[in-house]
């Protein structure tokens, strides 16, 4: 059971006060509950005792012997004899994604419903299975067709790939699984974005590495600290998301790609780039090209963005004695892909330019009806332009976000609140927000987020009004 320290509740629980509760210790108990619900409290954690928490936080002792109760009593916390309070779920746990019932909105996920492609690529597939039937099915490293088709694509964005380079996987998640397995040993430092991709941040928990945050803003990466952490820490590897970053939709120019390589090879890092996101490109900009293409980098892809979630199948594209490497430890892992998938896969990647392009329109139409929607309801917030990806990195202009997601779940919004994508508690004047899903969805958030607004004690400047300040 591992256990946070009153330090570490003290830096994610950052201005909790802050928080339109009627009491204090109600205040401190909704921030509780939502590190528990983004996982930012993961579920069996031991909390630092009352006493303890109390002193980091300069509150009196009552303050959080309620909230601990009034956590309890919502099923949030438990007692443990002589392992104090426990972070749980409701046994009644809230439902987090859309249902017909509901009508709750989850906005928590950046992604996109199945491409219209999707189900007569799963035909021929299924018709295409009788000929591997004879195979035991336990596929470490991919099928033939599919990894040449993959190297293909890489070839044909620039770099040149052969299908040996080309290990297949289960989604780009168990990719970073496998790739920290195969890299890193407990204690490691690894270069990590910041803000960046939730689950990679997991991810490397759970392998043991000391994560050397970087920032990455609207200027892009912040270069100087990525030179500095790189040569005074040497880190066992870097994890960067170079094209259409996650949350901020930033791309990394060629000269800064070069000069990384360059940096991270004099001091034996591993660079890791997640191109999850590298395809999705709404509006056609010249992009560099991949990373691996300016020295020695190992990339990470999947059709998850693409395609569709539920087809549970990325890669790892790097040199050949790396891929022997993982495939050699994976069985400690998994025993390898799902034949049937990677089919679907190898029948779509042939129409991969037109699915692209169709994704393209879509999120085009989305990000550009969001666009308006949040200048007319919150012309006060900072929301960025991007060429690509899906979602915005919304700057609030004030440190609100927690209490912002919280109120927009009592209107039937989820969202990911900003320090969900940092370390220690960071970001929280910044919300992200996916414009990936359809424009009715999308105007019931907005719908949402301005009752949400308001509750956390701000004004939504009425439409007509924002019409008439811009044309004074």
């Amino acid at each position: 059971m591992s256990t946070l320290s009153a330090r570490q509740t003290g830096l994610l629980l950052s201005g909790w006060r802050d928080a339109a509760s009627a009491a204090a210790y109600l205040a401190l108990a909704d921030r509780l509950r939502l590190l528990i619900i983004d996982g930012r409290i993961p579920v069996g954690t031991r909390l630092p005792a009352e006493r303890e928490l109390a002193t980091q936080l300069a509150v009196s002792r009552t303050t959080v012997t309620a909230a601990y109760g009034a956590l309890r009593e919502g099923g949030w916390l438990t007692s443990v004899r002589g392992s104090g309070s426990v972070a749980r779920l409701p046994q009644r746990a809230p439902i987090l994604t859309e249902s017909p019932s509901t009508g709750v909105l989850d906005f928590t996920k950046a992604a996109m419903p199945a491409t219209p492609a999707l189900a007569a690529a799963a035909q021929r597939a299924a018709a295409r299975l009788p000929e591997y039937l004879g195979d035991p099915g336990f596929d470490r490293v991919g099928l033939p067709e599919l990894r040449a088709q993959i190297a293909d694509r890489y070839t044909q964005r620039g770099l040149p790939t052969d299908p040996d380079e080309v290990l297949v996987t289960i989604g780009a998640q168990h990719a970073i699984t496998l790739l920290l397995r195969t890299l890193v040993s407990r204690g490691d430092r690894a270069l990590v974005e910041t803000p960046s991709y939730p689950h990679a941040y997991e991810a490397l928990k759970l392998a043991g590495t000391r994560m050397v945050p970087v920032s990455v803003s609207d200027d892009g990466w912040d270069l100087p600290a990525l030179e500095q952490s790189l040569q005074r820490t040497s880190p066992a590897i870097a994890y960067l998301m170079p094209d259409f970053h996650n949350p901020t939709g930033q791309v990394m120019p060629a000269a800064v790609r070069a000069h990384l390589l360059d940096l991270a090879s004099r001091q034996g890092t591993v660079v890791i780039a997640d191109e999850t996101m590298a395809e999705m490109n709404i509006d056609h900009p010249a992009l560099p090209l991949p990373l691996a293409a300016y020295g020695d980098a190992v990339l990470i892809g999947s059709v998850g963005k693409s395609v569709w979630g539920g087809v549970r199948v990325g890669w790892i594209r790097a040199g050949r004695p790396l891929i022997q490497r993982i495939a050699n430890g994976r069985t400690a892992v998994d025993l390898g892909t799902p034949t049937l998938e990677q089919l679907i896969v190898s029948e779509l990647l042939p129409q991969m330019d037109d699915i692209l392009r169709e994704r393209g329109d879509v999120l085009r139409a989305g990000r550009d009806h969001l666009t308006a929607r949040l200048a007319r309801s919150f012309p006060e917030w900072e929301v960025p332009d991007v060429s690509g990806g899906l979602t915005f990195w919304i700057n609030l202009g004030e440190a609100v976000s927690s209490q912002l997601t919280l109120a927009a779940r009592a209107e039937g919004l989820l969202l990911a609140a900003g320090p969900k994508f940092g370390i220690d508690g960071a970001f929280e004047r910044f919300l992200r927000l996916p414009f990936s899903y359809p424009t009715a969805e999308l105007d019931r958030a907005v719908d949402a987020l301005e009752t949400a607004w308001r509750r956390v004690g701000h004004v939504v400047l009425p439409e007509d009004q924002g019409l008439l300040a811009a044309v004074v």
